[in-house]
């Protein structure tokens, strides 16, 4: 299963670290994606990175801003949020899979950001 932590409220312009922690499995042999849904809007992919590392996709939305990564001696990727906007809020989830494909084997429960502004 997958496990996200991190999220909270945040100051508009502040930062925010999200955790996906994997159990269960290795989560070396996936790609990680981070998917945020906002009420009333479709859930998007924010970022993803693949199993190695080495290839890193952002959102328009969020490139510049968010950082991608992952420590797979900890079996946890992580989505480093800084200069959050109001328009980040919303639930994320952390998914293992394919992105090239945007295949997911694993869905974390989601957790909240909120945004005071």
């Amino acid at each position: 299963q997958l496990v996200e932590s991190g999220g909270g409220l945040v100051e508009r312009g502040g930062s925010l670290r999200l955790s996906c922690a994997a159990s269960g499995f290795s989560l070396d042999d996936y790609a990680i994606g981070w998917f945020r849904q906002a009420p009333g809007k479709e859930r998007e992919r924010v970022s993803c990175i693949s199993h190695t590392g080495s290839k890193i996709h952002d959102a328009d939305s969020v490139k510049g801003r968010f950082t991608i990564y992952r420590d797979n001696a900890k079996n946890t990727g992580y989505l480093q949020m800084n200069r959050v906007r109001p328009e980040d809020a919303g639930v994320y989830y952390c998914a293992a899979g394919d992105c090239d494909h945007d295949l997911y084997d694993y869905w974390g429960q989601g957790t909240q950001v909120t945004v005071s502004s």
